[in-house]
């Protein structure tokens, strides 16, 4: 199993590991804030993560780990 670990308070809520993710187990949080006031993003069900590491890939922040 996949361990994917995001790094909120580099993440800026972008959103584009939301879109990449085959699984769509990744959204930005509704009700956390960073330290620069962003939404992070989270991850929603980790059971099903594939550990395919498209989200680190596009990741502009290097914000997102994936570890098998």
């Amino acid at each position: 199993m996949a361990k994917t670990t995001i790094n909120a308070d580099r993440c800026k809520g972008c959103g584009l590991c939301t879109t990449v993710c085959p699984k769509k187990i990744l959204q930005l949080s509704k009700t956390v804030l960073n330290a620069k006031g962003y939404n992070p993003a989270e991850i929603i069900d980790m059971d099903s993560c594939i550990g395919c590491a498209m989200c680190a890939k596009t990741c502009p922040d290097c914000a997102i780990t994936v570890e098998k």
